[in-house]
């Protein structure tokens, strides 16, 4: 998504927060763990767009466009705040989040601030992932973004890091607390030297600046094992457990034994 610079709010205006409901279609979500294996405890879940009978994001994506992708972004952090609650969730909630969908950060906050006061879900609870699907040309404007959220308390991490336009260049426009290693480079990491080389100046990378590492999309014991030796401690995938819809799943520890 390209992040736009627009000092007013777009079509939909800060009502659309308000007006959500008026999407034209329903979702809910699906949740996956990010699991920490240093402790092994469960970090964080991410919240997964899911249709009402569990179809895929793509087919809820589809219908997002420029005019209705304010309030849905909106939208998607007060239903995955809701169900959280709901079901009772202890650990950190990751939401993903459209940079070209937040406005002005102070104004376009307000509906996660209240949908969180509403259920009493801890504002040190929730992450937001950035996720983008074109190139930001606006990365003072995200940086403002990260900003704002780290001035509420919510931990900041980077999607997708090292693939398509997530890499360096946000890298060095702003530091999140978090960048989640692409599933691309994670992929038989075991078995590839060039990806192992990569995700290793990644971490030395991450080291100096104080940022953590989640590898995302592991889903054999050998590329845990490979990245775990790499210093790797959080890890989301398969291998530990698939999204659930609105529910919580079980975390398979068997990987830890092998």
């Amino acid at each position: 998504m390209v992040a736009k610079d627009n000092p007013t709010p777009g079509p939909a205006g800060c009502d659309g927060c308000r007006n959500a409901d008026g999407l034209g279609f329903e979702f809910t979500m699906a949740f996956q763990p990010i699991v920490d294996t240093s402790s092994r405890t469960v970090y964080a879940h991410e919240a997964l767009v899911r249709g009402l009978k569990g179809e895929g994001a793509a087919s809820i994506l589809s219908r997002v466009d420029a005019s209705n992708r304010y309030a849905f972004d909106q939208a998607c952090r007060v239903r995955a705040i809701e169900l959280a609650t709901s079901l009772g969730m202890q650990s950190k909630l990751s939401i993903n989040f459209l940079p070209n969908a937040v406005y002005r950060p102070q104004a376009c906050i307000r509906t996660t601030l209240s949908a969180a006061r509403r259920c009493g879900f801890p504002l040190e609870n929730i992450m937001f992932e950035l996720t983008e699907d074109e190139r930001a040309t606006d990365l003072a404007h995200l940086a403002a973004i990260f900003d704002e959220y780290g001035r509420h308390g919510f931990v900041t991490a980077i999607d997708d890091f090292g693939a398509g336009y997530a890499g360096l260049e946000l890298l060095a426009a702003f530091q999140p607390h978090i960048i989640k290693i692409d599933m691309g480079l994670v992929r038989g990491i075991d078995s590839h030297q060039p990806r192992r080389s990569i995700v290793a100046g990644i971490m030395g990378i991450c080291t100096e600046l104080g940022i953590r590492v989640i590898a995302e999309g592991v889903e054999t014991a050998a590329e845990f094992k490979a990245l775990r030796a790499m210093g790797v401690t959080l890890f989301q995938g398969y291998l530990f457990a698939r999204p659930a819809l609105q529910a919580l799943p079980a975390v398979d520890w068997r990987a830890l034994e092998a």
